[in-house]
């Protein structure tokens, strides 16, 4: 397979530079095809590197359509905004007032969650419920229906907690003050009035035009493509936009902006744009929740991002408003996340001198590490961790449930070792696991009682 850029645009030492990394990172990770796209000093650079799909192999361009997945919940965050300035949703009303019909398992969230709630990952019930209701216009309308069943975990605004199901509701409630589909709403308010052309939802829309597949590596076969591809309807205002790197720097360039369209169009105002970027709520790991956007400072420089993941394609999209930066990495393999994570690491710091502080292991004795020993369970996933030879080891063992709540688990990942870089704080050092960060939360007794990535895994009594 060729690791070669296909499709380079407006190139200068410095992007070939960066694209020269990004191909020995898909040598070493083995992945077919990456896609970038770079905002700097008012010049755009767009590069595509390998294959489409290891099956049927096509050059990716800066035009390849890859599933971007919950990147998209900030273009749900951004429809949300210019309807409240429309003044058809008010952030800090109870959702109910919207859907009268809405029903969770937990009367009390029923009557108060907020759409603030939902945009901030902070509605407390299951987060990680995918359910394919059909391709209908009643899909998000069933779905939510369904969201009656779900376990309410932490009180309605106690705890963070990445919160998939939150943007489907609020995608239902979008349907019903607009009166039609989350996906008309979209195209409406954000991608045409942004140019961004070359964005769908529907996989009959993009099954016409050259798009990524998802693949993943086999320790026997090597690079396999994953199956199903498409998401189900009901996900679109979570996850489901296919997008590329062209469009994806036309949004961020609005987002960088005062909002206004590059035609000069008010879609929202400097403040409602300010608004979306300014923490809400502590997120996970020293980040902060703004309005759909993660938020996260090195070196006192504010960092507004967002990713996403689906069936083996992996999205990175970030940027810089106060030195006008903005970044995009669109990959088609499960293994795209270090390679996102390694690319946006190498960006930041070669363009704008923003690094990372470096991590100091902490060395923790035998009962030191005993505290944090446990399982913890989550909604899609089981982690172990023991104490073997002095080191913390964690065993991931996945439940299944995406795509499709139905769906078998993926294949366990070989355990890894955990090293703590700050107190409660650690991070995996082995593969595929590698550089997944953990926090751990404790009870009002000094009990620890949670284990957080992005998701929330509550400790048992098992050992």
């Amino acid at each position: 397979m060729q690791y070669l850029p296909i499709h380079h645009e407006n190139t200068d030492p410095d992007f070939a530079q960066l694209s020269e990394f990004i191909i020995s990172e898909m040598r070493r990770l083995q992945v077919p095809g990456v896609a970038v796209g770079l905002l700097h000093n008012g010049r755009q650079h767009l590069a595509g590197f390998g294959v489409t799909s290891v099956e049927n192999p096509l050059p990716v361009t800066a035009d390849t359509l890859f599933q971007i997945g919950s990147t998209t919940k900030t273009i749900t965050g951004t429809i949300v905004m210019r309807l409240v300035e429309r003044g058809q949703l008010d952030l800090d009303r109870p959702v109910r007032d919207y859907l009268p019909d809405l029903r969770l398992r937990d009367k009390e969230v029923e009557a108060t969650v907020t759409m603030r709630h939902l945009l901030t990952h902070m509605g407390g019930w299951t987060g990680d419920f995918f359910r394919e209701t059909g391709s209908g216009d009643d899909c998000l309308a069933r779905y939510v229906a369904e969201m009656a069943g779900l376990e309410q975990v932490v009180p309605v605004g106690a705890i963070w907690s990445y919160n998939n199901a939150g943007f489907g509701l609020a995608g239902r409630v979008i349907e019903v003050v607009t009166g039609r589909p989350y996906e008309v709403v979209a195209q409406e308010l954000v991608l045409d009035p942004l140019g961004m052309d070359n964005s769908f939802f529907a996989p009959a829309d993009v099954i016409s035009r050259r798009f990524a597949v998802g693949h993943r590596v086999d320790e026997k076969e090597g690079l396999v493509v994953e199956r199903p591809w498409a998401l189900a309807r009901a996900a679109n205002p979570v996850g489901g936009l296919c997008s590329s790197a062209r469009d994806q720097l036309r949004y961020a360039a609005f987002h960088l902006g005062d909002g206004a369209t590059p035609d000069g169009e008010r879609l929202l105002a400097p403040e409602t744009m300010a608004a979306m970027q300014t923490p809400c709520c502590p997120a996970n790991l020293g980040r902060q929740m703004g309005l759909s956007w993660l938020l996260r400072e090195i070196d006192g420089t504010r960092i507004v991002l967002h990713g996403g993941a689906t069936n083996g394609q992996l999205s990175a999209f970030l940027f810089v408003p106060s030195r006008g930066f903005a970044l995009t990495v669109l990959t088609n393999a499960e293994e795209g996340s270090m390679l996102n994570d390694e690319v946006t690491k190498w960006a930041l710091a070669h363009y704008l001198d923003l690094r990372e502080p470096e991590m100091n292991y902490l060395t923790l004795s035998d009962e030191e590490l005993a505290v944090y020993a446990g399982t913890y369970e989550a909604q899609m996933t089981t982690l172990a961790l023991v104490v073997e030879d002095g080191q913390m080891i964690v065993r991931a063992t996945p439940k299944g449930g995406f795509p499709d709540v139905d769906s078998p688990p993926s294949p366990a990942p070989p355990p890894s070792r955990l090293a703590f870089f700050a107190p409660d704080a650690a991070i995996a050092l082995d593969p595929p696991l590698i550089n997944m960060k953990a926090e751990f939360l404790q009870d009002d007794q000094g009990r620890v009682t949670w284990l957080r990535t992005s998701r929330l895994h509550k400790k048992g009594d098992r050992g």
